[in-house]
């Protein structure tokens, strides 16, 4: 998210969580006065997750004060004590663009509370649109598992009876431009993943 009325949509059509992108890497970046501002606009019980990739040590110690997310996701070649150091709960994003060859990598990050399963290749950045197969998310993991990558209201209904992920995650297929949110897919995309909660088909 990039801007304040766009995660405010999200929270009221009932997104459970919002990121905002930190590092310098990203299009979708954003200034810490930015995302500080998206984190105080959420209600209660809406996750705030702030993504970094092979950031500094520094960097991240000042998201976290002067943003103060609730979750940390790391997208870069961290390793899970350089994660962990922080002392806050965090996700780790795994590439996923070689298919079953990045699979032992999801077994490198035990302290994260999260693994999020992405569709671009080892060392590219998230928000790509691209996605792998669905049928190589396993079932043998200790953490929950959040799938990314090339998602939209079409496919995500698909996406979640084939891969059965904890969560759904969602950039580039619900924006008009990147990190402008196109409100009509951002509710078609929810919609979607509400029928299938429901056990109805996708819409």
């Amino acid at each position: 998210m990039t801007r304040v009325e766009d995660a405010r949509l999200a929270a009221e059509l009932g997104a459970d969580a919002i990121g905002v992108v930190i590092t310098a890497r990203s299009k979708r970046r954003v200034e810490l006065a930015q995302a500080r501002a998206i984190v105080a606009a959420m209600p209660p019980f809406v996750t705030t997750v702030a993504l970094l990739m092979d950031d500094s040590a520094e960097t991240v110690r000042a998201v976290i004060e002067q943003v103060q997310p609730d979750l940390l996701q790391f997208h870069g070649n961290e390793s899970d004590a350089w994660c962990a150091q922080f002392g806050r709960p965090y996700l780790k994003a795994v590439a996923m663009g070689e298919g079953a060859a990045a699979l032992p990598r999801l077994r490198d990050y035990p302290r994260a509370s999260g693994l999020l399963l992405d569709g671009h290749g080892l060392g590219e950045p998230g928000g790509s649109g691209k996605a792998f197969d669905w049928s190589l998310m396993p079932a043998d993991l200790p953490q929950p598992l959040l799938l990314a990558g090339g998602l939209h209201a079409g496919n995500v209904g698909e996406a979640i009876r084939v891969a059965r992920p904890w969560a759904v995650d969602v950039a580039s297929g619900i924006e008009a431009s990147p990190g402008i949110k196109d409100p009509q897919r951002l509710k078609d995309f929810i919609a979607a993943v509400r029928a299938v909660d429901r056990g109805g088909a996708a819409s």
